[in-house]
């Protein structure tokens, strides 16, 4: 009973994160299971066969609060189903671990840029609202849905990044669109799983604890980024990526850092993320002070 307790509650926190930053659910309950033993295939798959559930309601909520454009779910999601199912029945027999440290390095700069873009300059403009092509986001969804259902998860990590390095769709619409088209990815990458394995190996109780955990918080997730700044918001998924991948790199074999040297780097990392949310903050309230003085001299001037 104690572990799915704790199941549900990982399950309710990694929605919160995923729904409110666009990542990370897959990573945080696909790590916890393989933590207790739980063979790679048969975790991403308890993990994917959650997500059925929680990526639906979060979807929902998402729609309800304004957050999604479907033209970039169905552009996106569609291929990213494909590349799921092929992904699923890819692991059943093959793993993908030497890929992870390439797939890092590329997120990492992804990561840094947009920490670096958001926290400097705020919201880009000069691309906004120009549409995502087909060319951009299928080839990103297809890879990506390839990579979540390898890895555990890789839907938000890898979609995220890319389309708020684009500076075509606000953050918030960012992020209700991967997490909403991440319900194609998740029922593709099930039934990969399913036709590979088969249910062997796969708690479906746990499906339930994770499931349950959240579908609570994702509501509260599709709320907060509708009232997230975008300033704030793109700062604070920048340094996820970040830290999340600075992980994978230190403990891959390519480096295979020591807990000293990991440590060390993560407190510089936390550091300088803490930094640029704070710069963030405070660049965006002098901005609504802005905002206030000029229509207050507006509607002087008017009268």
């Amino acid at each position: 009973m104690r572990q799915l307790v704790l199941l549900a509650l990982v399950g309710l926190g990694a929605q919160l994160v995923d729904g409110s930053l666009g990542m990370a659910y897959g990573v945080t309950s696909t790590t916890l299971l393989l933590a207790i033993g739980t063979n790679p295939a048969a975790a991403s798959a308890t993990v994917h066969l959650a997500e059925i559930g929680t990526t639906l309601v979060s979807g929902l909520a998402h729609w309800r609060f304004g957050n999604v454009d479907w033209k970039v779910v169905a552009k996106i999601g569609v291929p990213g189903a494909v590349g799921a199912f092929a992904g699923a029945t890819f692991l059943s027999s093959l793993s993908t671990d030497a890929a992870a440290p390439v797939m890092s390095i590329l997120l990492l700069a992804l990561g840094v840029y947009i920490l670096a873009r958001f926290t400097t300059f705020g919201l880009p403009k000069h691309n906004l609202g120009k549409p995502l092509r087909k060319r951009f986001l299928a080839p990103l969804g297809l890879v990506a849905g390839f990579v979540d259902s390898t890895g555990g998860g890789g839907w938000g990590p890898v979609g995220t990044p890319a389309i708020l390095a684009s500076g075509r769709l606000e953050p918030r619409k960012t992020i209700g669109s991967i997490d909403t088209s991440e319900f194609l990815i998740a029922v593709a990458a099930s039934a990969g799983f399913l036709v590979g394995l088969g249910s062997a190996g796969i708690d479906f109780t746990w499906v339930f604890a994770l499931l349950i955990g959240g579908v609570i918080a994702a509501p509260i997730a599709a709320w907060l980024v509708r009232h997230l700044p975008p300033r704030i918001l793109g700062s604070a998924v920048g340094g996820v990526i970040i830290l999340t991948n600075v992980r994978t790199l230190l403990k891959s074999d390519w480096i295979d850092a020591g807990d000293g040297l990991r440590y060390a780097v993560y407190g510089v990392v936390l550091v300088v993320w803490a930094a640029a949310i704070t710069h963030s903050v405070r660049a965006y309230l002098a901005d609504r002070r802005e905002e206030r003085a000029a229509a207050e001299t507006e509607a002087a001037t008017a009268s």
